[in-house]
């Protein structure tokens, strides 16, 4: 089945061949030029899509992404605000993209440290209204181009999904951890190249996000709106800059996972690497042979310079051992065990320790808190985290003694403590 490349080269006549290397034989592939070039598509023709941009504007998809963007927000300023007059305020924003008059208004930046800082940027909430609009229609199509294991910011998708397919590769690569080794029977074997991309969301190009959407989006419309959307942000300090997107953006998010899936296209179909897994920027491979993970991060890190504008964080691509600790989607993953993260330990502390003073000054009720200190339970029983989860039901049961009837309580805590004992 052939392939069409992405940049560079118009045709797959002797792919291999011409650039010396045996695409069935992956210890084979030393010559560096190989790595340039993506591969897209599982078909010599990709699928393009004309004249979105009516969907897009629709009143009906409009409503949708008004409900989507307000989620979790109704009791703030800006979304109350909106709805005082919402069916007009809907139209007066359809007409501005009717008449393509529509202009984002500036982001607003703050500072999160998470524990490492970051800058955030928030939309208006008009502007959010557009972004689920527009992702609304583009994400069913690029999402059927995705590979399988890329996990970020899908349906049926996320950080657990990943983390249990880690643990599958893992034990497929060690054969279970039961490889006859020079000290014992069950030495455990195989690596995993742990990378990450430096900057990522401040280096991607805008220009070759463009060109890669373009291949399937011909509708001069809607190219027009990602466009004015991609505007909104620069991230050199005097303007005009075409790299960056800006963290916090649902459209950003989307637009990760489409400039990346060249990436993932070009390990899985160019590399015929088995056992990938992506998560936004942060990626692993497994391997039994280390010499064979050195050569795959050359390529990458060839592939990334050369077709994305990007580059392997120095420091945070590293090959490692199965048999020693991975850090991972928030974990950090041992081969026979796992701990959260002291950060996200001191997250999950910090949030029950907010509502505590949110609910003293009456500004949240208890049911929301147990609804989402449930969600964190869930979470954590992932990991080896039993005291964490005893000590946090115990400061529940000291912050919130007469909130609901003894009764309740004690279900409720009853609850928590099965959620603790299936781990």
């Amino acid at each position: 089945m052939g392939y069409i490349t992405v940049s560079r080269l118009n045709s797959n006549r002797n792919f291999d061949n011409r650039l010396n290397v045996n695409g069935n034989e992956h210890g084979d592939n030393s010559d560096s030029n190989a790595f340039g070039i993506a591969l897209v598509s599982k078909t010599n023709k990709m699928k393009s899509h004309k004249n979105l941009y009516p969907k897009i504007i629709s009143k009906r998809n409009l409503y949708l992404a008004y409900k989507k963007a307000r989620k979790g927000k109704t009791e703030k300023y800006y979304v109350k605000k909106f709805e005082r007059d919402l069916i007009n305020n809907l139209q007066k924003l359809r007409t501005s993209l009717l008449l393509h008059s529509y202009k984002p208004k500036a982001l607003e930046t703050f500072i999160v440290r998470d524990p490492k800082t970051r800058k955030i940027n928030k939309s208006d909430f008009k502007d959010r209204i557009v972004h689920h609009a527009l992702c609304n229609i583009l994400d069913p199509i690029f999402d059927k181009t995705f590979i399988h294991d890329s996990y970020a910011n899908r349906k049926g998708k996320g950080t657990l999904t990943a983390l249990q397919k880690f643990d599958q590769f893992k034990r497929k690569v060690s054969r279970n951890g039961k490889t006859k080794g020079w000290f014992n029977n069950n030495q455990i074997k195989g690596y995993c190249l742990k990378a990450d991309i430096k900057h990522y969301f401040e280096e991607v190009d805008n220009f070759v996000l463009l060109k890669i959407i373009k291949r399937k989006i011909r509708c001069s419309k809607t190219m027009w709106l990602i466009e004015q959307i991609l505007g909104n942000y620069t991230s050199g300090e005097g303007g005009g800059d075409t790299k960056g997107m800006p963290l916090g953006n649902l459209t950003s998010q989307f637009f990760a996972n489409i400039y990346l899936n060249e990436l993932d296209y070009f390990v899985k179909h160019k590399l015929k690497a088995k056992y990938y897994i992506r998560y936004v920027d942060d990626f692993v491979i497994l391997h039994e042979s280390k010499k064979q993970l050195r050569k795959w991060k050359h390529g990458i890190s060839y592939f990334l310079k050369s077709d994305l504008n990007l580059e392997l964080h120095p420091d945070k691509s590293k090959i490692i051992s199965l048999s020693k600790p991975i850090n991972f989607v928030g974990f950090r993953v041992f081969y026979y065990n796992k701990l959260l993260k002291k950060f996200n330990q001191r997250n999950i502390q910090r949030k029950l320790e907010n509502f505590h003073k949110l609910f003293l000054e009456s500004k949240v009720d208890y049911d929301k808190i147990y609804e989402s200190m449930q969600g964190a339970f869930a979470y954590m029983k992932h990991a080896n985290t039993y005291r964490l989860r005893n000590k946090l039901t115990k400061q529940m049961e000291d912050y919130f003694p007469n909130e609901v009837s003894e009764i309740e309580l004690n279900q409720r805590l009853k609850t928590l403590d099965e959620i603790n004992s299936n781990h």
